[in-house]
């Protein structure tokens, strides 16, 4: 069992994530692992990676929850899209688990240097509300989930801001019903992913429990307080894009031998 510190560690951590998604909606759980790994202290990056596709598999359920009794969701093509993803997620998570722990970590900060460049750049909120799939979006919804899937299996994240961009160009909805959409993927490929991981024992089940635990408060924290912050989301998107790019350049040094 996890010592006291780290368990406390585990829980603040969560919290942490769930704060970040409450409150900016997004990019949180690309902070899930490197928090494992450098403030929890989890030795092994690949328990890391399959015990946070735990934690990003429930807050999305519980965020897609509240997205559906809102009628955000596109069932149809969000269907479509996690299921390719699907696939996907478990070839990228199968690939993840033979490569080497430093390299890994290493790739992940250049894609959290991605993410946060994508917080940065503005959400155009024009689409057609009515769209539906049809044979002109289900190949591209194909090919898009199993590319989107692959990543997020592949680094244990919930690729949110890779979904739903990947949404928006394979249907045209509007970005209200993409980030709704697009937590159906988000939920099946952390699943898949730590499915994956987990069969191959590298899931610390307490830890998860405990992150999970902490995202939970964490996230009604941060939503009560998103609300009141509304007029300010491009500062506090450009402050938490900041703190990611940080977070990407530690890890570069940390595991590309500059130190």
């Amino acid at each position: 069992m996890l010592a006291l510190t780290q368990g406390a560690l585990g829980l603040a951590s969560g919290s942490l994530v769930g704060f970040s998604l409450g409150l900016v909606g997004g990019g949180g759980s690309i902070l899930a692992v490197p928090l494992l790994v450098y403030l929890v202290g989890v030795s092994d990056s690949h328990v890391a990676i399959g015990t946070s596709a735990i934690a990003v598999a429930a807050n999305a359920a519980v965020n897609l929850v509240n997205h559906a009794r809102a009628g955000n969701v596109k069932w149809r093509c969000a269907s479509v899209f996690a299921l390719a993803g699907m696939a996907g997620a478990f070839l990228g998570s199968t690939l993840g688990k033979v490569i080497e722990g430093q390299k890994l970590l290493a790739l992940f900060a250049i894609v959290m240097m991605a993410v946060g460049a994508l917080m940065l750049k503005g959400r155009a909120g024009a689409g057609e509300p009515s769209v539906r799939l049809n044979r002109k979006n289900l190949p591209k919804l194909f090919a898009l989930g199993g590319l989107t899937g692959a990543l997020s299996g592949f680094f244990g994240i919930g690729g949110g801001f890779l979904i739903v961009p990947a949404v928006i160009a394979a249907t045209g909805m509007p970005i209200l019903y993409a980030v709704g959409s697009s937590l159906v993927a988000v939920t099946a490929f952390g699943l898949t992913t730590a499915v994956n991981y987990a069969l191959s024992g590298l899931v610390d089940w307490y830890l998860a429990a405990l992150f999970i635990s902490g995202g939970v408060v964490g996230g009604m924290l941060g939503a009560g307080l998103a609300s009141s912050l509304a007029a300010r989301k491009g500062a506090l998107n450009a402050v938490f894009a900041a703190l990611i790019f940080a977070v990407a350049i530690y890890m570069l040094v940390r595991n590309l031998g500059f130190t």
